[in-house]
């Protein structure tokens, strides 16, 4: 999800660890992307 075209505007909070972008990149991102919904607000705890 961080790679990819047209996803730069994506990034990796290491404190929270999760993906994160402004609402309005979400919102455009899960409109052609429905299954990346679940991801917005959720934790990879052991991402490394």
């Amino acid at each position: 999800m961080l790679s990819g075209k047209d996803n730069s505007n994506f990034g990796w909070d290491e404190n929270r660890q999760m993906v994160f972008a402004e609402d309005a990149i979400w919102n455009l991102y899960i409109s052609s992307h429905k299954a990346a919904d679940q991801l917005r607000h959720r934790n990879f705890l052991y991402y490394d």
